[in-house]
């Protein structure tokens, strides 16, 4: 068993049946992107108090924390599953928490054996929560935060925005192979940076692995990209599920991203679809990841709703 100690945060405090990360204040290093809501202008022209963080950056906040709870094998056989409550601007702080399974202690750590699934959320200095969801090893018996959302589709006469999509639309397979050069220059973005991230010759599966948010962006299917010009509206992430199911996925490895809209929907503010991907290793077939992502487009603002 793999426990990996010397790579994990400095910072970590365990007390009151919980595991607290320390602050972080992650820069928004696409706020010039004019055409987005990581834009100082678009976003407070749909009411944000400024140009917001991807809440994909914030996920990489956990892994030291979940590796702390569960060992190494969290990189092999863990899911992190994340509702977006609250959107963060430039440099705010931030800190991830996650509830230790009840009856452990922190002498009973790492977890490494058994399949269990806990509470976890991260917040803003005034406790406010940013996002919530669940940590969770191996398959334990209850759902994942976001597969028990249920999700409700739209008749497709009340989609503008997103009438391109159908629920069912299978998009085509993608190649992805992400080199250590285009690793270390994304890791900039996170705050949580594992020495795992940065070498193969710190990392215990021959290669360097892929940072959650990098794995966000491996099965997103550009829409880790979208933009108000593409879709005429102002889109924003929802929620995001990473599931390491044969990881870590690699650095230098060929993976085939394969994705399909499992709902599409509006809700009064907005227009949303679910994507739900996988990431397979190209030479073998076997499935190393999956995803549930959510993205929602801004009704206010968007030409389709200007006279409503």
């Amino acid at each position: 068993m793999r426990i990996g100690k010397h790579f994990m945060a400095e910072d970590i405090e365990i007390k009151e049946g919980k595991i607290f990360g320390g602050w972080r204040a992650p820069e928004n290093l696409i706020r010039a992107s004019t055409t987005s809501i990581h834009d100082d202008g678009v976003a407070k022209s749909v009411g944000m108090r400024g140009g917001t963080i991807q809440g994909t950056i914030h996920l990489s906040m956990f892994a030291p924390l979940a590796q702390r709870i569960f060992g190494d094998r969290w990189f092999e056989q863990g899911t992190i599953s994340m509702y977006y409550t609250f959107a963060t601007i430039d440099k705010e702080e931030v800190r991830a928490i996650i509830e230790l399974p009840p009856d452990y202690t922190e002498e009973m750590l790492p977890i490494a054996a058994k399949d269990v699934q806990v509470k976890a959320w991260a917040e803003v200095k005034n406790r406010q929560q940013i996002m919530t969801g669940t940590v969770s090893i191996g398959t334990p018996k209850e759902p994942s935060y976001l597969q028990a959302v249920e999700l409700k589709n739209s008749p497709p006469e009340e989609l503008h925005i997103l009438a391109r999509h159908k629920v069912g639309d299978e998009l085509p397979a993608k190649e992805i192979l992400l080199t250590q050069e285009e690793a270390d220059s994304g890791l900039r973005r996170i705050t949580d940076q594992l020495e795992f991230y940065k070498s193969k010759d710190k990392s215990p599966w021959g290669n360097a692995i892929i940072y959650p948010t990098a794995m966000f962006e491996a099965m997103a299917f550009g829409f880790a990209f979208t933009t108000t010009e593409e879709y005429k509206a102002v889109p924003f992430y929802g929620a995001t599920e990473i599931r390491n199911i044969n990881g870590p996925a690699l650095i230098g490895i060929h993976y085939i991203a394969k994705g399909k809209f499992t709902c599409i929907g509006a809700s009064k503010k907005t227009e949303y679809l679910w994507l739900d991907s996988t990431l397979e290793e190209k030479e073998t077939g076997k499935i190393i990841a999956s995803m549930r992502h959510l993205n929602r487009f801004m009704k206010a603002g968007s030409p389709f709703y200007e006279n409503q």
